[in-house]
């Protein structure tokens, strides 16, 4: 930056709770060391803004449905005419449930470790019998890319875009592989929930989770965010493009909830998630990015928000 600017510094109040400060600035984006999606490096500059300092918890997404009524899109039956060749017992309500497999598989099918699951749903996260109780302080899940609009709609906020998330997921470092350095368990320290062992059928749970994990359980990065590696991958605003190279496509999740490969538009969603492992999915670092169907809810994809510096016009704020 050359001189200061009123973006560098935060303004006096957050315009919701629980939100910190993204001070304007630039940032080397992007990795040439893993995949080809990630390249090549550039130099972005960033406006200051507001962000969640966790991703969106069950709680706060309840809080939102109480007060509006909304139906997820996991809630809702498909139309027959937007997925033409679907199955019928796909069109239901439902969602996309991860189960871990016996053994050794096949990593190019991502059939074997995905089921879909009629009656899965942010309120029933492992399907029909399955509850939230003592989850209320983990992401939500289960949610589709209009969900997370609707959420930020009603909070007087919006979804970062892949730009805001990556500047705010490095925390003020530069070039470094993950949110908190180069090393991935410094001292031994697990820094993030993710899968430790051999995907998707041995997960030694070195970190203490073995699906989602409370919000904060983690330490923060540089900026005092919580959870921008692992535990769930996040939505952005940005529409996913391969213009910078062949994409490697989605790693440890569908390309589509109802209908994998149905030509719906995709959307960036960034910071890996609990089922990344090393073997398989190394992408719970700033750089990593995929594109998800906007269509597409799981078990293991949420999102997060942003505000203006200037507080939002309306609604609850928080």
């Amino acid at each position: 930056m050359h001189g200061s600017t009123m973006s560098d510094v935060a303004p006096r109040e957050a315009p919701a709770k629980n939100m910190v400060w993204i001070p304007e600035g630039e940032f080397l984006m992007g990795s040439e060391q893993f995949y080809p999606e990630e390249r090549p490096v550039r130099r972005m500059a960033v406006e200051g803004f507001w962000m969640d300092e966790h991703p969106v918890t069950v709680a706060e997404f309840r809080r939102f449905v109480k007060a509006t009524g909304y139906v997820t899109w996991a809630e809702i039956a498909p139309d027959a005419a937007d997925y033409p060749g679907a199955h019928p017992e796909l069109l239901v309500p439902g969602s996309l449930v991860f189960r871990p497999t016996s053994g050794p598989v096949d990593l190019d099918n991502y059939r074997h470790w995905w089921t879909w699951t009629p009656g899965a749903q942010w309120r029933q996260p492992e399907g029909p019998g399955s509850t939230l109780h003592g989850r209320e302080l983990h992401p939500v899940t289960h949610v589709a890319h209009r969900d997370a609009l609707a959420y930020a709609e009603w909070a007087g906020k919006r979804l970062p875009t892949e730009v805001q998330w990556e500047r705010a997921a490095r925390g003020g470092l530069e070039g470094k592989v993950f949110c908190w350095g180069d090393e991935f368990a410094p001292r031994g320290r697990m820094m993030a929930n993710t899968w430790q062992g051999e995907f998707p059928w041995d997960n030694r749970l070195l970190d203490g989770y073995e699906r989602t994990s409370p919000v904060k359980r983690f330490p923060p990065n540089g900026y005092g965010l919580y959870d921008m590696a692992g535990n769930v991958w996040e939505w952005t605003a940005d529409l996913f493009t391969a213009d910078r190279s062949q994409p490697q496509g989605s790693c440890c999740s569908p390309e589509s909830g109802r209908q994998p490969g149905d030509g719906m538009p995709r959307r960036v969603t960034k910071g890996g998630s609990h089922l990344c492992a090393p073997n398989y999915c190394l992408r719970y670092r700033p750089a990593a990015r995929q594109g998800e169907a906007v269509d597409t809810t799981t078990s293991h994809i949420g999102f997060r928000c942003i505000s203006a510096a200037q507080a939002p016009s309306g609604g609850p704020g928080g």
